[in-house]
C-alpha cells in the first residue's frame, strides 16, 4: 500500500513507514516564523502577493521553501519585518524558532534556516489630519 506522494520517510517501525510531506514541513516553518515578534508577514513574491490580495485563502507556507532529505532539512523563509525592529535579532529568533519547531514536530535535523528580509512594514498613521475649511467660493480668474 505504497502511494506515490512526494514525502520523506522519517521512520520505519513494526507497523510500517511514517512519511511526512515536504509541504507539512513548509507549513510548520511558516507558522513558526510568524510567531516571532517583529515579523509582520511572509513574502512569496510579487505574483503571489497579487493573487493573495484578490481573495485566495492564505497559505501558511507562503514565503517558505524547504529541501528535505531522509534525516535533514534546509529551510529558506522570506519575511517582512516591522519598522523599528532590530532586523538581525528578529532574523536570529526566526532561525531558532523554525529550527526548534521542525525538529520537535518531525524529528528531522535542521541543518540551516536562511532568513531573507525582503521588506519593511510601516505602521499606519492613525492621526486625523485637520484640514483648513474649504472656502465657500473659489476665486474668479479674469
Amino acid at each position: 500500500m505504497d502511494h506515490q506522494i512526494p514525502a520523506f520517510e522519517t521512520a520505519t517501525n513494526d507497523l510500517g513507514k511514517i512519511r511526512i510531506a515536504p509541504e507539512v514541513v513548509g507549513i510548520i516553518a511558516g507558522l513558526a516564523a510568524q510567531e516571532v515578534e517583529g515579523v509582520s508577514g511572509m513574502s512569496s513574491g510579487f505574483v503571489e502577493e497579487l493573487v493573495d490580495r484578490f481573495g485566495r485563502k492564505k497559505n501558511p507556507s507562503r514565503g517558505v521553501q524547504v529541501e528535505v532529505g531522509e534525516k535533514e532539512a534546509a529551510v529558506d523563509v522570506s519575511v517582512i519585518v516591522e519598522y523599528g525592529r532590530a532586523i538581525r535579532q528578529v532574523a536570529e529568533e526566526i532561525q531558532h524558532n523554525v529550527k526548534r519547531a521542525i525538529e520537535m514536530m518531525t524529528g528531522l535535523s535542521v541543518v540551516e534556516v536562511n532568513v531573507h528580509v525582503v521588506d519593511i512594514s510601516f505602521p499606519k498613521d492613525e492621526r486625523i489630519v485637520e484640514s483648513e475649511p474649504a472656502p465657500d467660493k473659489a476665486p474668479r480668474v479674469r
